[in-house]
């Protein structure tokens, strides 16, 4: 029994003598960190930017061309297609396509109709372009015509088409409209009641991928379809279509109500269809696109698209995208004229402007490296600025890039960024910053180069920045620090 106890009280102090050597150790290893921190001297570099003039070739904006597509029974080499205008349309990121579906709408889109959409839409993946798509079953203004004699047919073609469209979201910016009306401009259709509206919205809605944006004609088929008159956040978020459904205009700057975009100049009643007087529809808009895309093309040579008005105009709209063709006249009375604001634009040519401005134009304002010695860490601080037309509606990948090129040792870390609220148009001097603090435990006795990168989260291409100072590997140079 002696002998047992004598055991027992071995086995405690074994276990005392253990504990006590496991925390003796911890002590030490805490020591020595803290002595290696307190050892680390940090020599940092924060270079400052200069706003710049040139052309971006960023994602999701921009001027675009459009191609129209006619759906037929007949085996179509689209990849053919495709690939001549990849050759001669270099100049944009964006491409507007028109899928024509007249020839079935009298009923389903046959199994060939549907590899020819298929096929079209696989040899759209290879352009280096993000797309805005419209359904359509009427090119030529006539849609009452050639639309399907019932709404029951379309819905089963946008059923059809919620394989192809699924498969293809990360391809696809917007789809305009809801497949009627006049080149599907939601006008001149059978289908033109608020109910109708509606339920056509719905459907598109639950055959899209929530990243894909959706848009209608105009304001009031926006409010007739959310059924609130409040382009708040509060009433975008909502619910999905609320926060997915913005608008493209093909009257753009047309005349005094963008060609009946709005409630006409003289009608002081309440207008048939929900149209808001011009003031009305453009505080609408302003408020509305901070959150959801607009765009479309301008049209008809007038004093409302006069450089200065134009780009007031579109400053109002938050307009992000505009057809480079069309109007012609509009688009040549641009580059005629020059700008005159003081800045690095100024002696600029005004197409070029408009340009450069439409949608997200983001720029550093300024940069903050700063070691603080008691928390043993590094932060950094990137302030940003959006002097485009319109925000950035794709959430952004944002992170600081840390290089070390003795040993190619690469150390990447996301920052946070309210981004998005960088609304542009007339709020242009906003300022939001990105930031984010690394410990200095993470990083060796060297120098690093510190870069700032953007990244599109569907193409992953790199959003460039619109400042003097060039694009590097891993983004853009901010500063440097030497750790030793």
């Amino acid at each position: 029994m002696v002998e047992l106890q004598r055991k027992g009280v071995g086995r405690r102090k074994g276990k005392r003598i253990f504990i006590v050597c496991i925390i003796g150790i911890l002590i030490i290893l805490i020591y020595a960190l803290v002595i290696k921190n307190s050892s680390i001297q940090i020599e940092i570099e924060s270079i400052q930017f200069t706003e710049s003039s040139r052309k971006l070739s960023n994602p999701n904006r921009g001027f675009y061309h459009l191609y129209t597509f006619w759906i037929t029974e007949e085996q179509t080499d689209y990849e053919e297609v495709i690939e001549n205008i990849n050759q001669d349309d270099r100049d944009t990121d964006l491409i507007l396509i028109k899928v024509c579906l007249q020839n079935y709408r009298d009923g389903r889109i046959s199994e060939k109709g549907i590899w020819n959409i298929e096929s079209l839409f696989n040899a759209l993946e290879f352009l280096d372009k993000q797309m805005i798509v419209r359904f359509i079953y009427d090119d030529e203004g006539k849609g009452k015509e050639y639309e399907p004699e019932s709404m029951d047919i379309i819905l089963q073609h946008m059923r059809q088409l919620k394989p192809i469209l699924d498969r293809h979201s990360k391809k696809i910016f917007i789809l305009q409209g809801v497949f009627t009306g006049n080149w599907g401009e939601m006008n001149g259709t059978r289908y033109n009641t608020a109910e109708n509206t509606r339920r056509l919205a719905g459907q598109l809605e639950s055959v899209t991928d929530d990243s894909i944006y959706l848009a209608v004609r105009t304001p009031a088929q926006w409010r007739s379809i959310i059924q609130s008159d409040d382009p708040s956040e509060e009433t975008l978020s909502g619910s999905s279509l609320s926060a997915r459904l913005g608008l493209f205009n093909d009257g753009l700057l047309g005349n005094w109500s963008d060609y009946g975009t709005y409630k006409p100049e003289d009608n002081d009643s309440i207008d048939s269809i929900g149209r808001w007087n011009r003031e009305e529809e453009l505080d609408f808009q302003e408020v509305l696109c901070r959150y959801v895309p607009n765009g479309g093309e301008v049209i008809n040579d007038n004093l409302y698209n006069d450089f200065e008005n134009a780009v007031e105009g579109l400053e109002e709209r938050h307009i992000t995208y505009l057809n480079k063709d069309y109007d012609p006249s509009v688009l040549k009375k641009w580059e005629k004229d020059i700008v005159t604001e003081q800045g690095c634009f100024y002696g600029m040519d005004g197409y070029s402007y408009i340009e450069r401005r439409l949608g997200y134009r983001l720029l550093i304002a300024g940069t903050c490296l700063t070691y603080n010695k008691e928390r043993q860490c590094v932060s950094v601080e990137v302030s940003l600025k959006n002097v485009g037309f319109a925000p950035l509606y794709k959430e952004p990948e944002i992170s600081v890039v840390l290089y070390n090129e003795s040993d190619g040792e690469v150390l990447s870390k996301e920052m946070s960024c309210a981004v998005r609220e960088l609304s542009g148009g007339k709020e242009s001097d906003m300022l939001r910053t990105a930031s984010v603090q690394i410990s200095v435990n993470e990083l060796s006795k060297t120098e690093y180069s510190v870069f700032f990168l953007m990244e599109d989260p569907d193409t992953q291409r790199h959003i460039l920045l619109a400042n003097e100072e060039e694009e590097e590997e891993y983004g853009y140079r901010i500063g440097a620090m030497k750790l030793y």
